[in-house]
Parts: structure tokens; C-alpha cells; sequence
């Protein structure tokens, strides 16, 4: 497999303090945030997660893929809504993710959701970085 390259028209720069137990930054103070493990791994649970995160970030960015094919279709979209779940967990010495997008698309026949789901998939940076490395599920809601 090829490492794909990218034009370059943004750069988001963040930097963590402490790990899962500290603090995590953006440059421009936009995103300023405390991390702590779930209790489920043993932590506190009183800040959120980089798995919480990731959902965030591949859930927004999921929707905006969504948005184009719709465009691109002519296809109305008005009030759906993405939800991202990420599970952290055991995957050999280490540790590993799985992702389960949830796509709703309020008056739109399930069929149309899933194909219009499927061709956000391929244009997703998120799925693009995710593909061949780890789970990711697709369902309709």
C-alpha cells in the first residue's frame, strides 16, 4: 500500500501535556481542554478522552463529507446528523480502535441514506486515514 500525498491547505497543530491524565491544546487557544481516562480504563473520568475526541473530530468532519455528496446530488440533507462511536480496547501487545458511524437523515428512505453514507465514506479524510487500519462500521439510524 501507497502513502498517499497530500496538497497541503490547513494545519491544525495541538500539543498534550501529562498524556491521558493532563492537558491538551490547540496553538491558536481555540481548543484548551483537561484529559483524563475513562473509568472504564481505570481513570477518573472528570475530563474527556482522546477517544471522545477522535468521535468529535471524525463525526464533524463525516457530516461535511456527507454534505458535499449531497451537493453533489442534489440531494437534502436538512437535519441530519452523524454519530461517531469509538471504542478503545485489547489488539495484541497493544491497544487498539474500532469506529461505528451512525448516519440519520430525517425523511430519506434507508436505502438513499446508505448510498449516500457510502459515498461520503470514500471522500472522508477521516476515512481515508482510518481505511485498512481499523473498524470502521457503517449504519443507519
Amino acid at each position: 500500500m501507497s502513502v498517499q500525498t497530500v496538497d497541503v491547505l490547513y494545519t491544525a497543530i495541538a500539543t498534550a501535556e501529562g498524556g491521558r491524565d493532563g492537558r491538551v491544546a490547540t496553538d491558536d487557544g481555540k481548543l484548551d481542554v483537561v484529559v483524563n481516562p475513562p473509568k472504564e480504563l481505570g481513570g477518573s473520568g472528570a475530563g474527556t478522552n482522546p477517544e471522545q475526541l477522535f468521535a468529535a473530530g471524525f463525526s464533524a468532519c463525516f457530516q461535511s463529507a456527507l454534505g458535499v455528496v449531497a451537493r453533489q446530488r442534489k440531494a437534502d440533507i436538512t437535519g441530519s446528523r452523524v454519530t461517531a462511536k469509538v471504542g478503545i480496547g485489547k489488539a495484541g501487545a497493544g491497544f487498539g480502535l474500532e469506529v461505528e458511524l451512525v448516519v440519520s437523515i430525517p425523511g430519506t428512505d434507508e436505502a438513499t441514506v446508505r448510498e449516500l453514507t457510502e459515498a461520503a465514506h470514500q471522500i472522508c479524510p477521516y476515512s481515508n486515514a482510518t481505511r485498512g487500519n481499523i473498524k470502521v462500521g457503517l449504519s443507519v439510524a
